[in-house]
């Protein structure tokens, strides 16, 4: 395999990592993620225009990449810069429109990429326990539309969102995977509300509840009851994006450290040349080196046609981001000392981060028990002729 990224990619990269590094410092960044907003509207326009956001589509559908290795670049430098902005909102509700959306749905895809219009995924909802089929959220028929009751909860920007993709039961119970189906809603809908609050990383996320929210027969993203299989694919982006990011992040974190270890002196010497912290440093450049294999992975499977192939390899993707995140941010505190949980610091804010992201679409128990789960179904197939 060539693990060589095209010329395109690697502009990309350098792009991006130079603007973020000039527009988007420590401080400007703590700013902004901590702010009133949770993430800049002018910055997030720039990002676009950069073509950050086109990036994490294909051409058919008005971007110029969306393979699984354009994404990963974009969020690696994301992560590098701990860029708060509703990147993965736009993935997720973006490739959803790509999957199932009809052509008038699509349209979305225009503003969404020239950052016009900030997306938001409203699936999670209390008690769901990671699992895409526990849904109790619901729809019903009114006329030639539908109308919507029940609650989402951690959904990431979803007060500024203006579009939102919500997952509502039309049949079956909570815990069915049939029965799921997906409506675009506008984010200023009738009987919409919205309770923000700031995340503990930065960024801000939001509780929803619907109430009687009525959308047109249009709303109706891909066939009824069948949303389950396009929210796994878009959370399969989401969980690659995430991977990426931490991965960025982690790359800082280490280097942060190391840079630590060779400046701070105790009896005289560098730390750094103390043989119980080389092997603790040691030890954790490889982990890093793990994941970053793992992300590898995980670009290269997203787009695999082998359902059960593509989301173990995904799983364990996010298992190793989760585990490795969490230990990354661990091991740097620790071997910073004090000073390492400090705000002045930006390690204490990548440590954040790193642990908060083992959260998002699943934690690294979920995707160990489903890696296994779905190693059983593999196993199964194979066991027939």
């Amino acid at each position: 395999m060539n693990f060589e990224h095209t010329e395109d990619r690697r502009m990309l990269a350098d792009t991006l990592n130079r603007f973020i590094s000039e527009r988007y410092g420590i401080e400007a960044r703590n700013r902004i993620a901590y702010g009133e907003e949770g993430h800049s509207p002018a910055l997030y326009a720039k990002f676009a225009e950069l073509g950050a956001i086109g990036a994490l589509f294909p051409e058919t559908s008005g971007g110029f990449g969306g393979q699984g290795f354009d994404i990963s670049v974009v969020f690696e430098c994301l992560g590098r810069g701990l860029v708060a902005e509703p990147m993965l909102g736009a993935l997720a509700v973006g490739q959803a429109l790509v999957h199932a959306g009809s052509p008038a749905q699509q349209a979305w895809l225009d503003d969404i990429i020239a950052g016009n219009c900030i997306a938001a995924l409203a699936h999670d909802e209390p008690g769901s326990h990671y699992e895409l089929e526990n849904v109790a959220a619901t729809a019903r028929r009114d006329g030639d539309g539908w109308v919507i009751d029940g609650a989402k909860g951690v959904v990431g920007f979803g007060e500024q969102a203006g579009l939102l993709l919500v997952s509502a039961r039309t049949s079956g119970q909570p815990g069915d995977a049939a029965g799921i189906s997906l409506f675009l809603v506008p984010g200023d809908a009738a009987g919409l509300a919205k309770r923000g609050y700031p995340r503990f990383e930065g960024g801000r996320a939001a509780e929803l509840t619907f109430d009687g929210v009525r959308v047109g027969a249009d709303g109706l993203l891909g066939r009824e009851g069948a949303g389950f299989e396009v929210l796994e694919r878009i959370s399969g982006y989401a969980v690659l994006a995430l991977c990426a990011e931490a991965l960025g992040a982690m790359d800082v974190a280490k280097d942060q450290t190391l840079e630590y270890l060779r400046i701070r002196k105790q009896f005289g010497v560098p730390i750094g040349s103390f043989q119980a912290l080389q092997h603790r440093m040691a030890d954790l450049l490889l982990e890093v080196e793990q994941a970053r294999s793992a992300v590898i992975n995980a670009a290269a499977a997203i787009d695999e046609d082998d359902r059960v192939a593509r989301e173990r390899v995904l799983s364990a993707a996010k298992y190793s981001a989760g585990y490795v995140g969490t230990l990354v941010a661990e091991e740097s505190i620790q071997l910073h000392g004090g000073i390492g949980m400090t705000w002045e610091l930006p390690l204490a804010h990548y440590a954040k981060r790193l642990v908060m992201i083992d959260h998002q679409f699943g934690d690294e128990d979920h995707h160990l028990a489903r890696f296994i789960e779905l190693g059983q179904q593999q196993d199964g197939q194979g066991s027939h002729p």
